[in-house]
């Protein structure tokens, strides 16, 4: 069992080491994709990294693939064109974010200059009675170039498409399948991977029902323990079709930790590809 602590410096090392004299020679930032099953505490380890990366001297920032959900208009619309796929009746889905919006974000973050800044679109997921909108300009956060890391964070960041044949049973799980091949230029953007994963995968379940448990009692917002249940019980499927292996398809190094049910890492592997 590695503690917490030390998985932090473990990930911390890696992206410094990575992250010294890259922004000289690429012209950009590094990007670090840091791909974790709904609840692990992803977005916790990132706003930690940042902490401590910026005591190595290195500038960072995050964008979450939450923060280009589509609108809720927008989802809406979605969901009503593809009667009885359940799986848009939330967000979440490959389908229900605005890729497009998400490049452009990723990409200005990453060439951001020195004295230039720019505000970053944001998700309210308490908006609606937990339903979720994207949030007002004036909630948007403001970042301050030069960057050296970004590091861009997802539950499905690291998922791509599999076989259509596997979906016979679930037409409606092959048309995420299918919207899953426009986010190829989100992973195409990521330098090195960070990947997280729950053993076994069930554990998302109590994870997600904790962290609305954390949001309603910080603003009186979010799903109720049930809602939560509910809403995350619809994500197993695409853990189980799309997380199997997954570091055999990343490009660029990667780290893997596998969790357990206290978030602790039970394993940490480490690929390099060749240079």
């Amino acid at each position: 069992m590695i503690e917490r602590a030390a998985f932090e410096a473990a990930v911390r090392a890696w992206i410094t080491e990575a992250a010294r004299g890259f922004r000289a020679r690429e012209g950009r930032a590094l990007c670090v994709g840091v791909s974790a099953p709904q609840g692990a505490g992803k977005s916790t380890l990132c706003e930690r990294l940042i902490a401590s990366l910026a005591e190595q001297g290195l500038r960072a920032a995050t964008l979450s693939i939450d923060d280009v959900y589509l609108t809720r208009a927008e989802q809406a619309a979605l969901a009503s064109k593809n009667p009885g796929n359940r799986y848009l009746e939330v967000r979440g889905y490959p389908g229900t974010h605005d890729v497009a919006l998400g490049e452009r974000t990723l990409d200005a973050l990453s060439r951001l200059g020195a004295g230039e800044s720019m505000s970053v679109v944001a998700y309210d997921k308490g908006a609606l009675e937990g339903a979720g909108d994207r949030a007002h300009p004036s909630q948007w956060r403001a970042v301050e170039g030069p960057l050296d890391v970004v590091l861009f964070e997802g539950w499905m960041l690291a998922f791509s498409a599999v076989e259509q044949g596997a979906f016979a049973h679930d037409p409606s799980l092959g048309w995420c399948n299918e919207r899953l091949r426009a986010y190829e230029g989100w992973r195409a953007r990521v330098d090195q991977w960070l990947l997280m994963r729950a053993a076994p995968i069930e554990l998302v379940i109590d994870w997600r029902i904790e962290s609305e448990q954390r949001r309603r009692a910080a603003d009186g917002r979010g799903m109720t323990d049930a809602g939560a249940r509910a809403y995350i019980e619809r994500f197993l499927p695409a853990y189980r079709c799309w997380s199997i292996d997954v570091e055999r398809r990343v490009r660029g190094d990667w780290m893997l930790a596998t969790l357990a049910a206290d978030r602790r890492v039970v394993e940490l592997a480490r690929h390099e590809r060749e240079k």
